[in-house]
């Protein structure tokens, strides 16, 4: 039991991106109101890049720039550098993040203009099924 008590607590950054993705994941399914449903993407999304950018950190790593010399002279260990591809691939996941909150808030004010409302049910209420 202590065994387990402490892996949780060594890792607590991934049990907190769990809860996240979790209130995320039931926004965006248990709620009908079209703007909480994307506020939920949103959090779900923020708490998978922030697990990716978590895995991609290692204690006492070094950039992964070298010099040639000092590589032609001593080698690279390469258990020492920091991958960056991680981090990269995150910084894109940020732009799409925004990009895609952008479109579905146009989408949403447009869903608006024409039901007057931004509840699921409503919407489905006044399209007839």
């Amino acid at each position: 039991m202590e065994q387990f008590l402490a892996l949780i607590i060594a890792k607590y950054n991934y049990w907190l991106y769990v809860v996240l993705m979790m209130i995320g994941f039931y926004a965006m399914i248990g709620k009908r109101n079209l703007v909480k449903k994307l506020i939920g993407m949103n959090i779900f999304q923020t708490a998978i890049i922030l697990l990716f950018v978590s895995a991609g950190v290692k204690h006492g790593g070094k950039i992964p720039i070298l010099d040639k010399y000092e590589v032609l002279k001593h080698g690279v260990d390469a258990t020492q550098i920091v991958n960056p591809l991680p981090h990269v691939l995150m910084l894109t996941a940020i732009v799409v993040s925004v990009s895609v909150t952008g479109v579905a808030l146009a989408v949403l004010l447009r869903i608006y203009r024409e039901y007057g409302t931004l509840e699921e049910d409503e919407i489905l209420e006044k399209l007839g099924k």
